[in-house]
């Protein structure tokens, strides 16, 4: 122990661990990894970007590849948990090694001691979500950035090109980091190597642009315009400041927030990351006037707020002294958490649920479904893990009332047409002949000899935007798209109880419906019709959303929103 300003400061003084404390500390935080990644029951989006990697593609529904890709090349390492887990988890130890790189003024105590305060970063770095590449490309973007303006050079420009790309490839609001530092920095407008920059990073992302091109730009409508759109609520706000308060500690956040805010930037590169701290918790806190804004999606600030608050506190040594009395109450916390996540010894039925319900019951279903392929009713996160522990092939079909996502797209229904598959269901369990006791619950489960499915047709509505007065009857121009698989299905099979429906929405809230005559033959010989309705609503804007029924299914998404004024 030394002192300084009147207080002790811990040193390594013990002989290896001084020689090799970065060694000691990174190994042990990736031992400490390995070990949570093996033994933690895979969670629900994490299976759903292991499906992710069954269908390698330049783009999703949801998110960028690069997470997919990530799970492809672990999981072909270990085909368990550890390898759906092994690439996010080296990303979350090279992030930390790139952060300590870009500090100025170094102090590996202090450092150790800020990396270890901020739970978050321990007990989910080892989970496989976009968030963990996302901050790894913002640590390296970061890294390209100081050497690009330290000197301009092509090897450098193509550097911070490639960062930029991976940033993008990595989670969309990566956009805002770039953003901020550039706003950050206005001179970089007048270097021609910033256009450089950024014409390589725009071909190295344009196959994700392609693919977006040829769905429609899915997932921008999806994020712009249906994502997250809610009548505001206060606790959206609330909710939101508390998170953020809470997610740099959670014991210590009080501390480093406000020694991060504080500092003041000594050159160009601290300045972009308080820009970009400070832009990216100012747009989601603006983001939560129109819905629910989830804690992690601020997490690249996480990068600025490590840097910042290490270079306010290395010079403010009364603040270090409370940080280093609350790291072992932060260090039991984390402890503990990761504990609970491996072994189930705290009787919490949400613990239990989320940690420890998936690892037996999906094989012991595997017998009594006799191995076919299953549906989950609106449950991307149930067919993924089901499929992952059971190595069931198994679909979410998604109503129509519900949101969408990749099961729409995958070429999963498709595979299953007209095949025998088992449905399951946690719900209505009156509906199923059998039932499984399982830690979720019970699970209903019924056997279908032929699965009636039809989530790939789309009828297109021209124009998307409707007027008409209230009890005026209008029309809907529309044009069926219909893949030849289905087609040809439709066109060679008797298919009883197939109705076809409009849902009236309001907001997020379904209204009624307007039940059509058109069959699923009558769509597949015409091809283009028109519609004419009378909604009989009140005035106010709606929106409209076309749906196939068949038999005991799910009605189906089966167009994209029609806007809907009525006058």
């Amino acid at each position: 122990m030394i002192k300084k300003a009147g207080f002790e400061v811990p040193l390594l003084n013990q002989t290896f661990i001084q020689k090799n404390h970065r060694t000691v500390f990174y190994m042990c935080w990736l031992l400490l990894g390995l070990i949570q990644s093996h033994f933690t029951e895979l969670q629900d989006d994490e299976a759903y970007y292991w499906v992710f990697s069954q269908y390698l593609s330049w783009g999703y529904f949801d998110h960028p590849p690069m997470i997919a890709l990530l799970v492809k090349m672990g999981y072909a390492i270990f085909h368990d948990e550890l390898g759906v887990r092994l690439f996010p988890l080296l990303l979350n130890v090279l992030s930390l090694f790139l952060i300590e790189k870009l500090i100025a003024k170094k102090n590996p105590v202090l450092f150790y001691a800020i990396s270890l305060s901020i739970a978050v970063i321990q007990i989910t770095g080892f989970i496989a979500a976009p968030d963990i590449p996302l901050i790894f490309f913002t640590a390296l973007f970061f890294w390209c950035y100081k050497k690009f303006i330290d000197k301009s050079s092509l090897s450098n420009t193509i550097l911070l090109s490639f960062s930029i790309a991976f940033l993008f490839y990595s989670k969309y609001h990566a956009v805002l980091i770039v953003l901020f530092t550039l706003l950050s920095n206005i001179k970089l407008f007048t270097k021609y190597q910033t256009y450089v920059a950024g014409i390589i990073a725009l071909i190295l992302f344009s196959p994700h642009l392609w693919w977006q091109y040829l769905h429609d730009w899915v997932t921008m409508r999806y994020h712009l315009f249906e994502s997250n759109v809610n009548t505001y609520k206060f606790s959206f706000t609330s909710d939101y400041i508390l998170g953020q308060l809470l997610l740099p500690g959670p014991v210590a956040g009080f501390i480093l927030l406000p020694a991060a805010f504080l500092y003041r930037p000594k050159n160009d590169l601290e300045k972009a990351l308080r820009y970009m701290m400070i832009g990216i918790y100012a747009f989601f806190l603006l983001s939560s006037l129109r819905g629910k804004v989830e804690a992690n999606w601020t997490s690249p600030a996480l990068v600025s707020l490590i840097i910042l608050s290490h270079q306010f506190l290395n010079e403010k040594f009364s603040w270090q002294k409370i940080l280093y009395r609350l790291l072992p109450i932060t260090m039991v916390l984390v402890l503990f958490a990761r504990i609970v996540m491996i072994a189930d010894i705290l009787p919490v039925k949400e613990i239990q649920t989320r940690y420890h319900a998936w690892k037996d019951w999906p094989k012991k279903m595997k017998q009594r479904t006799k191995g076919l392929p299953v549906v989950f009713s609106n449950s991307y996160q149930r067919a993924s893990k089901y499929w992952f522990y059971s190595g069931q092939m198994t679909y979410s079909q998604n109503s129509y009332r519900e949101r969408r996502n990749n099961y729409n797209f995958w070429p999963v229904e498709d595979s299953m047409l007209g095949k025998q598959v088992y449905f399951l269901d946690k719900y209505l369990l009156y509906r199923f002949p059998d039932s499984l006791k399982t830690p979720i619950g019970w699970i209903g489960y019924l056997y279908d000899s032929s699965l009636m499915s039809f989530a790939k047709i789309n009828i297109h509505v021209t124009p998307q935007k409707n007027k008409a007065k209230q009890d005026e009857e209008f029309t809907l121009h529309c044009q069926v798209e219909m893949p030849n698989h289905y087609s040809d299905f439709i066109q060679s099979h008797n298919i009883i109880n197939d109705t076809t429906r409009i849902g009236i929405f309001k907001g997020q809230r379904w209204e009624r419906d307007i039940f059509t005559i058109l069959t699923l033959k009558q769509l597949n010989s015409k091809k283009q019709f028109n519609l004419k309705i009378n909604p009989a609503l009140s005035k106010g804007k709606y929106y409209l959303r076309f749906a196939i029924n068949c038999g005991h299914n799910n009605p189906t998404h089966n167009s994209d929103k029609i806007e809907l004024l009525i006058e």
